[in-house]
C-alpha cells in the first residue's frame, strides 16, 4: 500500500543535503535518523523533546516512507 499522500511535502530529497538521503522537511534530520532513534528505544516523545522542530506527523511520515521504500512503492514526484 502506498502512503505517499501522508509523507509528500514532509519527506524531501535534495542531492546536496545529507548525501541525497530522504530528510524531514528539508532539515538535516533523515528518515534513517528517525528509524535509528526509534530502533534504539527512544520514544516519539523522547525524539520530540530532543528535537522540538520534529513533530509527530514527521515521525509518522518517516515510518510510512520507510515502509513504502521497503515495499518498493516510493513516489516523491509532485
Amino acid at each position: 500500500m502506498q502512503h505517499q499522500e501522508k509523507y509528500r511535502g514532509i519527506i524531501t530529497i535534495e542531492p546536496g543535503k545529507r548525501g541525497g538521503k530522504p530528510c524531514i522537511r528539508g532539515m538535516r534530520i533523515t528518515v534513517g535518523d528517525i528509524l535509528g532513534w526509534l530502533g534504539a528505544g527512544l520514544t516519539v516523545e523522547d525524539i520530540i523533546d530532543d528535537f522540538p522542530e520534529i513533530t509527530r506527523d514527521d515521525i509518522q511520515a518517516a515510518l510510512l516512507f520507510a515502509a513504502d521504500r521497503d515495499n518498493g512503492t516510493v513516489l516523491l514526484a509532485a
